[in-house]
């Protein structure tokens, strides 16, 4: 438990989703470093009280710029590079593709942070990938958590997990590796498992919504769809694809079905934590974001869409009254959150810090 309050920064910070709730528990990021201009500005407008560099930290200038703007003692430093390179979601899936991707070598510049700040407890999160991926480093090829412990090994003690957001408070399972470091002569815990929270428990207070409809709620407004895509929904039981259904099915113009995966389509499910939010939450074919529906008595199913903005902050642990400006983009919200670290999951993480 973090009995005094720590100094930290952040970097690939996106708009600093996952770190939502660590003032509450005692973390003052004073400086965090995102590439994206979009992104780096929802992050000032939530956390105005934090230095925000906009760069790519690669670029000498950029990484003397976020040193330069730190406090004189780091005692956190948070780190989240970008995962695209180890994703299965995306192209590079083979240890040999992954190492020649130099997205995956944004982990020496977590390295060179470390050196130059010296902080007293470190975690760097990214995909399940992470922990399996090997480097070319200092003459040899290493995995990430290798290139940590020749590095830090004797400064440091290193562990590392895989652990899924849905065994911290999260309703939403999300596999996230975490590598946590703390200083050698100080303690930093695991946190303890939690009771699984569901969709239901999550959002279905929420009223129901078609495609299209707004309400009173901030937030909660559905996206509009195709006529078809509602159609088949609508016919498309809680949990199941529109690929099962005998008749209304995904179909070309010409009634030919559309090839595709039981994946997609996909009502996600009322008694069970959340599949894992992506980044094209906004899509109704993509990866088991639609609504999970409530059965009509016409014997279809309401709510044939993807999930409202405000479903997706409290499926991904976000507070209702999230404090973002009311014009920020909903495609912007959408992709933050597909891209983010649960933010209560962090928080369980975080609070293992003795101190």
């Amino acid at each position: 438990m973090i009995k005094r309050r720590l100094t930290g920064i952040s970097l690939f910070a996106s708009a600093g989703i996952g770190e939502t709730y660590f003032k509450d528990v005692g973390i003052d990021i004073k400086v965090a470093n995102e590439l994206l201009e979009k992104r780096a500005d929802l992050y000032r407008a939530i956390n105005p009280e934090t230095t925000v560099i906009c760069g790519d930290i690669t670029k000498d200038d950029v990484f003397s710029e976020i040193i330069s703007s730190c406090p004189k003692e780091i005692d956190f430093l948070l780190a989240s590079p970008p995962c695209q390179g180890m994703s299965v979601a995306g192209k590079n899936r083979n240890q040999k593709t992954m190492e020649a991707d130099e997205r995956n070598y944004l982990i020496t510049y977590v390295v060179k942070a470390i050196k130059t700040t010296n902080p007293t407890y470190v975690l760097v999160e990214n995909v399940p990938a992470l922990l399996k991926l090997k480097l070319k480093y200092a003459e040899a090829y290493r995995t990430v958590l290798e290139i940590l412990q020749y590095e830090f090994g004797n400064e440091y003690e290193i562990d590392s997990m895989v652990v899924d957001a849905s065994d911290y408070g999260v309703p939403q399972t999300r596999l996230r590796a975490i590598i946590k470091m703390n200083r050698n002569g100080t303690v930093w815990q695991w946190p303890s498992k939690k009771e699984k929270i569901t969709v239901r428990e999550a959002i279905g207070h929420l009223p129901t919504l078609e495609a299209g409809e707004t309400s009173d709620i901030k937030w909660h407004f559905a996206r509009n769809h195709s006529k078809d895509n509602i159609l088949w929904m609508k016919h498309t039981p809680t949990g199941k694809s529109a690929f099962s259904n005998p008749v209304y099915y995904p179909q070309k113009k010409d009634g030919t079905r559309v090839k595709g995966y039981e994946s997609s389509y996909r009502r996600i499910r009322w008694d069970s934590p959340a599949p894992t939010i992506t980044i094209r939450n906004d899509c109704i074919a993509s990866q088991r974001n639609v609504h999970p529906g409530r059965l009509l008595p016409d014997g279809t199913y309401s709510d044939a869409r993807v999930l409202t903005p405000l479903e997706l902050m409290l499926l991904n642990s976000l507070p209702a009254d999230w404090n973002i400006p009311d014009d920020t983009p909903e495609l912007l919200i959408r992709q933050c959150i597909g891209e983010s670290i649960p933010p209560l999951m962090l928080k369980e993480i975080v609070r293992g810090i003795v101190v």
